[in-house]
Formats: C-alpha cells, structure tokens, sequence
C-alpha cells in the first residue's frame, strides 16, 4: 500500500467516526501514551526494567500494535492539523541527506571505532 492510500484509508476511517475533530492536543498526548508503552517494550529489552524488579513484562507481540497505533495517531494528527506528511518527510530525508552526508558519517564511525579500541586497550 503506497503512503496516499494509507493516509486516505485511514482519512475516512476518521470522517466516519468523526474522529478528526477531535483537538490536536487531545490526540497528541495519546500518541505520547502510546510511544510510552513503547518505550517500556525497549525498557525491557536493555533490561533496565525487569520483572525480578516489580514490573510487569510488556508481551512481545503487543509491540507491533503499540508501534502501529502510533503511526496511526501520527497520521491522524498530520490530517488534524493540516499537515501533508509524505510531503514534509520528503523535505526533511532531503534536509537531513544533506546535513549527514554518509561519507562524512563513514569517517565519523571509523573514528569512534578508533576511540573504542585506544580504550579496550587502555583498561587491559
């Protein structure tokens, strides 16, 4: 599915519930809700919560649905507010494809990867 059929399918999920006149700030602080239980799924991953520490372990499975219903409120908010994001996101790959050339970051690796290997070697 191209990105235009995305954004249309789910522009008349939204008309048909009347769900685009929600407030953007409404829809925005679900969307930070939802990046949240996202987060909690990397929390666990890197094992900075566990559940030996009283924390309930997120269920794998629902990471794909918490990433989804993200993407799905970021759109919804791009629509409320008027905002053509497979225009914006263009513009900004451009921006950024310019600002972080990958030869520049090539170096940029090389180097760090020199300053990971002085300091293995300065700790043996």
């Amino acid at each position: 599915m191209k990105f235009k059929e995305i954004i249309n399918e789910l522009r008349e999920f939204l008309i048909q519930r009347d769900w685009l006149n929600f407030p953007a700030h409404a829809v925005f602080i679900h969307l930070i809700e939802e990046l949240g239980e996202v987060g909690k799924h990397i929390l666990f991953d890197i094992e900075y919560k566990t559940e030996s520490m009283g924390h309930k372990k997120p269920n794998k499975h629902d990471l794909q649905r918490e990433l989804a219903q993200s993407f799905t409120l970021l759109l919804q908010l791009s629509l409320i507010l008027d905002v053509d994001l497979e225009k914006a996101w263009m513009e900004e790959l451009k921006i950024m494809k310019d600002r972080f050339p990958r030869e520049k970051l090539n170096n940029v690796r090389k180097e760090r990867d020199l300053d990971v290997s002085d300091n293995e070697e300065k700790t043996k």
